[in-house]
């Protein structure tokens, strides 16, 4: 299992997806692990990267003394991503992960690219209530409360429905440790975000469950109402609604981030400087070079095109790992004939990741679906890359 040891805590994560793809960083609910955000997980990949953690007294994590601040959760969270070098991410987090990120949006903002905020509330109900359930957690364990936060998480419905997934719901809660229950209810307990909630700049979407007892739909309504640029969306569900509405979620979700990475992709002067930053990755520094010097006031805005449009908007896209994007330019460069840019995109193929013998296989459906001609000379321009490649080894290998 992956840990980072951050300041007082051990956090067990879980990172997933293309290595260039944006972050996803998905926060749990209150006696939840990493592994609340699994029905998210197939609709994410190939998109995004995904990390999920376990809250410091949850899951894998180590359990620190008590009680916790929301402050040090969130905190967290940041030194997670300064251990594993992320620089910004797209924030999803279900009620005391929501709040975590609320925390992040009002605190922290520069690491932020978005905020989804799920089943949440910036402050949660009577302080009396929750110092009722610290001393039931204290006194018996998380088993003590187990059925009553389960007939909180889930509808009738969906107990119906799922009992095996409320079974292993139940297991997950009542395998957190009773003092890191406790100590991060006190968090719960203890937050107040709604004076400040008005401060959180970044793109925000709020997902609410229509039958969530917890923090039903008017408590996200209170969020929307003033969080600048924010978006609600209601769900059928109760309070873990992205298990129980998980492809409505998803789909709100994803919907969400890919309308977030569009419009990161800016002006056209932005997706120049990103377009330049990936070609330069996929091609190589030096041939890069190569071309920007060869290039004239006659070609000058063509280049620039190139450069913001295929490698920037395109390229720049989250829906394709670029190993994925490179094996379909092969196809597709050796079925129309073009030569000089297969050889070149044959050595970004090898940069990206992508294995001789899947460059071999591409070429195969080239042969069946474009003609034996077109992945002969395709073969022929690849083995003279790979011979290059291979070469400056070879002699390396025999000084």
């Amino acid at each position: 299992m992956p840990f980072v040891d951050a300041p007082q805590v051990r956090i067990h994560y879980e990172l997933s997806g293309p290595e260039n793809a944006p972050v996803v960083l998905f926060a749990n609910s209150l006696g939840a692990d990493l592994s609340m955000w699994e029905p998210q997980l197939p609709a994410l990949s190939g998109r995004f990267r995904v990390l999920r953690f376990d809250m410091r007294g949850h899951g894998a994590s180590s359990v620190p003394p008590g009680p916790y601040r929301l402050e040090e959760l969130a905190l967290d969270a940041v030194a997670l991503l300064d251990a594993l070098g992320i620089a910004r991410v797209h924030f999803c987090g279900l009620s005391l992960g929501g709040a975590v990120g609320q925390w992040l949006g009002i605190h922290r903002p520069e690491r932020l690219l978005s905020l989804t905020l799920c089943a949440t509330a910036c402050s949660f109900g009577p302080r009396a209530n929750w110092e009722e359930r610290i001393a039931a957690v204290e006194r018996g364990g998380v088993e003590a409360i187990a059925d009553a936060v389960l007939a909180r998480w889930f509808t009738q419905a969906f107990f119906e429905r799922h009992p095996g997934e409320v079974a292993r719901f139940r297991a997950m809660l009542c395998a957190t440790s009773a003092q890191g229950y406790a100590a991060a209810a006190a968090a719960v307990r203890d937050t107040d975000l709604c004076a400040a909630v008005h401060r959180i700049a970044v793109p925000t979407l709020l997902i609410a469950g229509k039958a969530d007892p917890a923090t039903p739909p008017a408590r996200l309504e209170e969020l929307r109402a003033q969080i600048p640029r924010a978006e609600l969306v209601v769900l059928e569900a109760a309070h873990i609604l992205n298990v129980e509405a998980a492809e409505a979620f998803n789909r709100a979700l994803l919907a969400f981030l890919e309308e977030q990475e569009r419009a990161a992709l800016g002006s056209f002067g932005d997706l120049y400087a990103r377009g330049l930053e990936i070609r330069r990755a996929v091609l190589g520094e030096e041939w890069v070079e190569r071309a920007l010097a060869r290039t004239t006031e006659f070609d000058r805005p063509f280049q620039e095109l190139l450069t913001a449009w295929c490698w920037g908007a395109l390229w720049g896209r989250p829906g394709l790992p670029r190993r994925i994007r490179s094996m379909l330019n092969i196809a597709l460069l050796a079925a129309l004939g073009h030569h000089e840019e297969l050889a070149l995109h044959v050595r970004g193929a090898l940069k990206n990741g992508v294995s001789e013998a899947e460059i071999a296989e591409v070429l195969l459906q080239v042969a069946v679906y474009a003609g034996v001609p077109a992945a002969n000379s395709a073969f022929r321009i690849a083995k003279e890359v790979l011979r290059e490649v291979h070469a400056p080894k070879a002699e390396n290998g025999s000084a």
